[in-house]
């Protein structure tokens, strides 16, 4: 059972929430309720010009440097979730999981620097405590994006790089009766298997009161061609020491759903609203896997392995086959109120988020059979193992020496209260008029659970893996040298299960996870309007306090960071515009990094931990942006900004004695991974985004015409403890966006294509960073709306195609001709139909 905290600050807000609606006064009301209906005009505005123009206006009136989508923009582009239409805002780019949009890197910053918040509140990421998953969140809720580049004092001061939020809709913004639905279905080229998109959303409201429900359902079977390796260079040739074969069958199943209720007093600007959200994503993975160890292989036969791209020799094979669950869910509640309280315009809110993110991962792992085979990796996007066995099939191995049965599980569950005030109010500054703001919150989260565990049995409880093979052969787009067919993954963990009495996790003792934090935060802001533009001067104060305890000790700690910000906004023209920032920000550590315990992966003889006494980063930075508003829905801008970063935390590696975590392996020299904070660091860019309307730049008869893009050239580096230097995590040198379209009333048709450069994706290891290689795609969407409504609705008809181009991704350790993973998962193609009433 969740109890209130008990602090002082707590017990004030849920006074005034309870009291407020007693003290309100409607002597400005009308005029600020006027005001707010001009601003939810312009960011609903309906039809697609429009709409586009809608967002143009707003960033031209924001108070810093951001961006705006619009709700019809991101449903008119073929995005897969939030995350894709995210990586469409110039400085933002994409990190997929398997083909899918995952995570953001803004401004080519690693995800820790990005916060996240729905309606203005900071959502906790399910997987660490900071880093947010932005494909658990379905475009059904958006009603706009707001990407803050330039971080002004009333937003989260660990928006190092940015600060997204997610505007959800309201039900006043239509009055009586409405209802929006999506029905699509689809099919992945590679495997075949079949996409299905449902959303529904329902509102009612009159003048007093207002209501939203809504709720989506999506759902994707996909075939992962995944080819992993370990390879070095001698005087310039490849040496293969081990080939890790793997095929993936995927569901990957999100749901949400939640609603608004809002009271709006007549003849006032107060309301009172209750809204709550539940999100859920799982990803059911089914695993063929084997890896084959031709260094192992020559070490047995007292050799070593020959250099060269193709060779023949002795190969020791590990089978492990899957069928695991990652999933996390969010839930979260907000309790508001806004009320006039003389002069002073105050908003109070009290958010209750639960997070949970689970892993469960149960593999028999048949270890050391062995076969003579030939390897050609000439062509490294097209790898071949050929086995010289009786029919020249993997599943011809059945010497192997072990059969052992290993699960991996996890849980964190994060339990966040927030309690928070907000107050402005008009004020004079000298002759000039100005605004003043302030506000406090309260931040508390519990954390519990555990890191991964890894159990392991030395039998499978007399379940012969062998007697699950079928004659499928594997869906694939790389030549299936091995003849790999599928297991029956399903139908050997039911009899693992069955054999075993039950597989179920017990974490160990070193893995357990318990955090608490709590982060006081006040801050004023001052904005003064001038006949040129305006000037915001703030400072943010936030103080945290913490306790990280585990196997490895109990750490505690109280900080408190001082963040002040100034922002200049000129108006050199009606229709141009000049912006300076200067802004401070901080970088608390993830969970999983805070925490004092290990993780144990036994498969692969690693083991990672936390380090309760990290730092928290410190970063400092100035963003500037010219803004040319072009004709009526058109923009040209260019900007630039630099960040600093102090104590910059990073993953390194070490050797260590296996015994000290699995006493079953003491002796044996493992990888350790921890996490520790390193010297200075920075990142630095130039953006440069253009919307062009053929109407605006050519002519009136091109009207629907028009072209998008954007470019980012970016550049980090930070130095280790060991005087190594790197690129931040995330940082491509080179981004760029760019859609041609054409849209009326009735048709709309998108070509859109995505690029980023290389991008360093970890630094376990002082000497040799593991890297993304660029990653393109090519994307189309085409849509419909019928002329005449059908029963009163509006109808549209969409057809999208994902990766047209069959783009593969691939990781490289070190430089390119060492790659270490290669994947395929194929095109995409969807149709459906959205309905508006």
């Amino acid at each position: 059972m969740v109890e209130f905290p008990k602090s002082k600050v707590a017990r004030g807000i849920l006074i005034f929430l309870a009291g407020s609606s007693f003290y309100s006064q409607a002597d400005e009301a009308q005029n600020q309720q006027d005001e707010r209906v001009i601003e939810e005009v312009i960011a609903t505005a309906s039809p697609i010009r429009d709409s586009q123009k809608a967002a143009i206006d707003a960033k031209k009136a924001a108070n810093n440097y951001a961006d705006i989508v619009s709700a019809d923009t991101i449903g008119r582009f073929p995005d897969q979730n939030l995350a894709d239409s995210l990586g469409r805002i110039p400085g933002l780019a994409i990190e997929r999981d398997q083909g899918q949009a995952r995570y953001i890197n803004f401004r080519g910053a690693p995800f820790r620097y990005t916060t996240l918040a729905i309606d203005g509140i900071a959502i906790p990421g399910a997987e660490n405590g900071r880093i947010p998953r932005f494909d658990s969140f379905p475009s059904v809720i958006t009603r706009k994006i707001e990407a803050n580049k330039a971080i002004m004092a009333d937003m989260p001061g660990e928006s190092v790089a940015g600060f997204i939020n997610i505007e959800t809709f309201n039900p006043f913004e239509t009055p009586g009766l409405a209802v929006a639905a999506d029905v699509g279905y689809g099919q992945q080229k590679l495997g075949g298997g079949d996409i299905d998109k449902l959303s529904l959303r329902t509102s009612w409201s009159n003048e007093e009161f207002g209501f939203s429900l809504f709720g989506s359902k999506n759902s994707r079977e996909q075939t992962t061609d995944n080819r992993e390796f370990d390879l070095e260079q001698e005087n310039g040739e490849l040496v293969v020491n081990s080939v890790d074969i793997r095929s993936y069958k995927v569901l990957r199943e999100d749901m949400a759903y939640g609603g608004r209720f809002e009271y709006r007093p007549s003849g006032s600007m107060d309301r009172f609203f209750l809204s709550t959200l539940y999100s859920e994503f799982q990803d059911h993975e089914e695993r063929n896997q084997f890896v084959l160890d031709f260094a192992g292989g020559a070490a047995a036969m007292g050799g070593s392995v020959t250099p060269g791209a193709k060779g023949t020799g002795l190969t020791l094979i590990n089978r492990m086959l899957e069928d695991g669950l990652y999933e996390n869910s969010t839930w979260t509640h907000t309790l508001g109120a806004d009320v006039q309280l003389g002069n002073w315009m105050v908003e109070g809110r009290i958010n209750n988020t639960t997070t949970e993110s689970n892993i469960f991962l149960p593999i028999p792992y048949s270890a050391a059979g062995n076969a003579m085979a030939s390897y050609d990796l000439t062509n490294l996007n097209d790898p071949s193992v050929e086995l010289m066995t009786a029919n020249g099939s993997i599943n011809d191995v059945n010497n192997y020496a072990l059969d052992l049965f290993i699960l991996y599980g996890s849980t964190l569950e994060i339990d966040a209260w927030k309690y928070k005030i907000d107050a402005d109010r008009d004020v004079k500054v000298g002759s000039y008029a100005g605004q003043l703001k302030v506000g406090a919150m309260l931040d508390t989260r519990s954390t519990e659970g555990f890191g991964t565990s890894g159990s392991q049995q030395y039998h499978l409880w007399g379940v012969n893996p062998a007697d699950y093979v079928t004659n499928t052969a594997w869906e694939t787009d790389f030549t299936n040298s091995i003849k790999g067919t599928y297991f029956d993954n399903k139908g050997l963990r039911q009899a693992l299960e069955q054999a075993s009495g039950g597989l179920v996790v017990t974490p160990t003792a070193d893995t357990q996870i318990n955090i608490d934090e709590d982060i006081m935060v006040a801050y004023g802001m001052l904005t003064t309007d001038f006949s040129w533009g305006s000037l915001v001067a703030g400072v943010r104060i936030e103080n945290t306090d913490y306790a990280s305890s585990g196997p490895e000790g109990e750490q505690s700690d109280s900080f408190t960071d001082v963040l002040p910000s100034l922002h200049l906004n000129m108006d050199l023209a009606a229709d141009l515009k000049f912006r300076a920032s200067l802004s401070t920000a901080i970088s608390r550590p993830t969970y999983n990094e805070w925490r004092a315990s290990a993780n144990v992966d036994i498969t692969n003889q690693q083991i990672s931990g936390g380090n309760p006494t990290l730092e928290a980063e410190n970063a400092y930075g100035a963003d500037f942006s010219l803004e040319w508003y072009a004709g009526d829905a058109s923009l040209l801008a260019l900007g630039a900004f630099y960040r600093h970063i102090d104590n910059v935390i990073y993953a390194d590696s070490t050797k260590i004695d296996a015994g000290l975590y699995v006493p079953d392996y003491a002796g044996q020299q493992w990888d350790y991974t921890g996490f520790v904070n390193g010297q200075d660091g920075s990142f630095q860019g130039i953006e440069f985004n253009l919307i062009a309307q053929a109407s605006d730049f050519i002519s009136e008869s091109l009207d629907g015409f028009g072209f998008n893009a954007n470019i980012t050239l970016l550049d980090s580096e930070f130095t280790t403890l060991s005087g190594a230097e790197f690129s931040l995590p995330g940082t491509s040198d080179l981004i760029y966006n760019a859609s041609l379209f054409y849209e009326n009333d009735s048709l709309s048709v998108r070509l859109n294509y995505q690029f980023r450069d290389d991008w360093l994706s970890t630094t376990e290891n002082d000497s040799m960073g593991e890297y993304w290689n660029a990653q393109k795609r090519l994307d189309l969407s085409v849509s419909y709306t019928l002329p005449q409504p059908v029963l009163g609705a509006d109808v549209s008809i969409y057809a999208n195609a994902n990766n047209l181009t069959d783009e593969i991704d691939i990781r490289y350790a070190g430089t390119e001709a060492t790659p270490n993973q290669i994947e395929r998962y194929g095109r995409r193609f969807m149709a459906g139909v959205r309905v508006n009433f």
